[in-house]
């Protein structure tokens, strides 16, 4: 017995110990970063490796938003994320319904080539989304931008609700129709409060996709005032400028949207997928 709990213990004081390493490993670079946006001086490298060693200042954070259009490119890249979350919550969730609700010709090929769409990478299509970005009138504007976003997140989010709302139980839509009600009416005040856990897990990764790319703006974007975050945080670390620590102190407050949008949705997210209707 005396052995056993023994053997118990420095098990225990093992896995402990591991936590501790990759809980250092995964933390420290973060505390770096925020650290370094507080830090004197332009230079991430000359900063001692103790964080916070360096001394403080928030000169950076006045810096970004007197000497640079910060305010305008959080602006625009918020605008586009929402835009982008809404578009995408709007038609994966419709789109799912179709296919999980109703029977018609060509239902699994379609839903085959969604799963095909989603295996080749975005990159593939670069040069024909340029061109037909082009031909539209949507490059360098927020809204040819969100296009690109909404029409890569609807093959596997589609895939993604259907499979949710398959484990909702028929047994509603028909005591709704019973009810009187249309698809457009069960759709909306049946099958969509139900599927809100997976509505926000939706949401929050449709949001998240856009709001650091890089590639896209890049390619898309044209104007200085239309700038995403991303392309004008590169602006701080080019060959011609040295800004990391302005670069970290603009990096630190990219993650306050995600802050605030965990506080709000940290109930559904903990309770989202335990089942929220019966199940046939």
């Amino acid at each position: 017995m005396i052995r056993d709990k023994n053997v118990n213990q420095v098990n225990k004081i093992f896995i402990y110990l591991i936590f501790v390493i990759i809980s250092f490993f995964v933390i420290y670079p973060l505390v770096y970063v925020v650290s370094g946006a507080f830090a004197p001086g332009n230079s991430m490298a000359s900063l001692n490796i103790v964080p916070f060693l360096d001394g403080f200042t928030l000169s950076h954070f006045t810096h970004l938003f007197t000497r640079t259009d910060y305010g305008k490119w959080f602006l625009n890249t918020l605008i586009i994320s929402v835009e982008t979350s809404l578009a995408t919550i709007i038609v994966a969730s419709l789109s799912a319904y179709v296919f999980s609700r109703f029977q018609f010709k060509f239902k699994k090929p379609f839903l085959m080539s969604l799963l095909i769409l989603q295996i080749f990478p975005s990159f593939v299509g670069m040069i024909a989304i340029y061109v037909i970005l082009l031909r539209i009138g949507g490059l360098d504007t927020l809204w040819g931008l969100v296009l690109v976003y909404v029409a890569g997140n609807i093959p596997y989010n589609t895939w993604l609700v259907k499979n949710y709302m398959d484990t909702v139980s028929r047994n509603l839509d028909e005591a709704a129709r019973i009810d009187g009600a249309g698809h457009f009416r069960t759709f909306f005040q049946i099958i969509l409060p139900i599927a809100r856990p997976i509505i926000t897990f939706l949401g929050i990764t449709s949001f998240t996709a856009p709001w650091m790319d890089f590639i896209f703006p890049k390619m898309v974007l044209r104007s200085v005032d239309k700038q995403t975050l991303a392309l004008g945080l590169f602006s701080f670390v080019t060959d011609k400028k040295n800004e990391f620590t302005v670069f970290a102190a603009g990096s630190l407050l990219v993650a306050v949207p995600f802050v605030i949008f965990f506080i709000i949705t940290q109930k559904t997210l903990v309770t989202s997928f335990g089942g929220a209707a019966v199940k046939e």
